[in-house]
């Protein structure tokens, strides 16, 4: 009987709601290259200067802009600050790393013949952080709703039959739950309501009949009152990004360069909600619920840029960044439990969920530039990039329909434009360097993500073989963390100060 109506809800499923969610098109497509000292004391605005490894990521043209062939390796220590508000309750965390963020090299080839417009080309590799995903805090609040909305608001949508929820003759609960799982489109769904039901969270409304295998209305063993609630975000990863660079000099006045891009994502989000209350009739008046998502991909991109020189100090670029066309696999590791959990339910978080691999496409961009040279004294330099992220698509690679993902990116996210400045004084072999940056919001709604505020200053000493760079860089971001995706819907307010240090060390090759 249970086999059969997990084929039947196979059959009539049209959704598919797993870990995927909008703020994932979000993260995996947004890009904050770390880079070197000088790019980072600059904000990265460097789309019509080049002459900076880094700067290969923002027009490919840049490398073309070298006189001699150089290397730069980069490391950076990396703070976020952030204060939390849950329901009126404040607390603050602070997570803080040290990385390896920024590794090139570009060697540069000059024409023999002097007759050629063609003056050099350039071939240069180069690895940075696009971005870090380290980051914990804790929310934490009374509130008067509960998790078990959460379960309750799956059984509702789907009106899932009580046969599919209960163990066969011999069957362990942890078969059954990996055995819901594979159910087409739904089984994530039907697995949520399956720990609502083992966990002693939720029962179908007629408990007691035994042919209530068709029931499908379900009510809550906690009672309505207060909640103490806990919720614990923590996650590890980043996002790289190794481009491989060619670009040309033409008769000094012209550079022009492309990249071919690849990408890794590796991201592990591990988040736990503890939950007690002291209502009145409450059968279950403690639940703690883990969930461990791990995210691999693997993309690829390319870059288009050129550089032009209007005068010998004015400078204009533009360029172009293809889509990243991602193949990204997914694997969760859930656990719950509560004072009127069914005693084996602790062997759930020894299941593994294996997902299909999907593919994400994120958006293309725009980048126009312009700069301003005075001599070997300093410079200005201003960037703009527009990127349309509304235009984010998952697409599969077996039967997994998407389409209302993808309706919902379309309804909530939209265009976004950055601005860059930068300048740099020179004053005999220092360099003093400063930055802004602003990003508009991805966001449609930016009260959910907010815009990107930042600045930045730097140093740099050359020694004449090498230059050994020091940036600094802050910038503050706000943003609405929805705990659940349906329930428990309750937003904790983020605000984000992200400080950076790098030191870079540059030296002939």
């Amino acid at each position: 009987m249970k086999k059969l109506l997990m084929l039947c809800i196979g059959l009539i499923s049209t959704s598919y709601i797993l870990a995927q969610d909008v703020t994932d098109a979000v993260r995996y497509s947004m890009d904050e290259i770390q880079g070197t000292a000088r790019f980072r004391a600059m904000s990265g605005a460097f789309g019509a200067l080049g002459g900076d490894l880094s700067s290969v990521n923002i027009n490919p043209a840049g490398s073309a802009i070298f006189n001699d062939s150089r290397a730069t390796v980069s490391i950076g220590s990396f703070n976020i600050n952030n204060d939390i508000n849950y329901l009126n309750n404040i607390n603050s965390s602070s997570n803080s790393t040290l990385d390896l963020n920024q590794l090139g090299a570009t060697f540069v080839f000059r024409n023999t013949d002097i007759n050629s417009p063609w003056k050099k080309f350039t071939l240069s590799a180069a690895y940075d952080r696009v971005a870090d995903f380290n980051d914990e805090w804790v929310a934490r609040g009374t509130n008067n709703n509960s998790i078990d909305s959460y379960f309750l608001g799956i059984t509702n949508n789907l009106e899932i039959p009580f046969g599919i929820l209960k163990l066969q003759q011999g069957e362990f609960i942890e078969e059954a739950y990996m055995d819901i799982g594979n159910i087409p489109n739904d089984g994530y769904n039907i697995q949520q309501a399956f720990l609502g039901y083992w966990s002693g969270i939720i029962d179908p409304e007629n408990l007691d009949d035994n042919t209530n295998n068709d029931e499908t209305n379900y009510v809550s063993n906690i009672s309505p009152g207060n909640f103490n609630q806990d919720y614990l975000y923590s996650a590890t990863g980043y996002n790289g990004k190794l481009a491989f660079n060619l670009a040309t000099e033409y008769d000094d006045k012209l550079f022009l360069g492309v990249n071919l891009n690849t990408h890794f994502i590796n991201y592990e989000k591990f988040s736990r909600l503890n939950e007690t209350n002291s209502n009145n009739g409450s059968i279950v008046n403690n639940v703690t619920f883990d969930n461990i998502l791990t995210t691999n991909g693997s993309g690829f991109s390319f870059q288009l840029g050129a550089i032009a020189k209007l005068t010998p100090e004015l400078r204009a670029g533009v360029s172009y960044n293809s889509p990243t066309w991602y193949r990204i696999s997914e694997e969760l590791i859930q656990g719950i439990n509560s004072n009127n959990a069914d005693p084996d339910i602790n062997y759930i978080s020894d299941v593994v969920n294996l997902y299909p691999e999907y593919k994400l496409q994120t958006p293309g961009k725009i980048t126009g530039s312009l700069a301003y040279v005075f001599g070997s004294k300093g410079l200005l330099s201003f960037d703009y990039t527009v990127k349309d992220y509304s235009s984010v698509k998952f697409r599969t690679t077996t039967n997994i329909n998407f389409s209302n993902l993808n309706t919902d990116i379309s309804d909530s996210l939209t265009s976004a434009s950055t601005y860059r400045f930068g300048g740099e004084y020179r004053y005999k072999q220092l360099s003093f360097r400063g930055g802004y940056r602003f990003e508009e919001s991805p966001y449609k709604d930016d009260n959910a993500f907010g815009d990107l505020t930042a600045y930045s200053l730097g140093l740099g000493y050359s020694f004449g073989n090498f230059n050994l760079d020091l940036a600094f860089s802050q910038s503050e971001r706000d943003m609405n963390y929805q705990l659940y995706t349906i329930g428990l819907t309750d937003s904790a307010r983020i605000e984000s100060k992200f400080t950076d240090v790098i030191l870079s060390l540059t030296f002939n090759i």
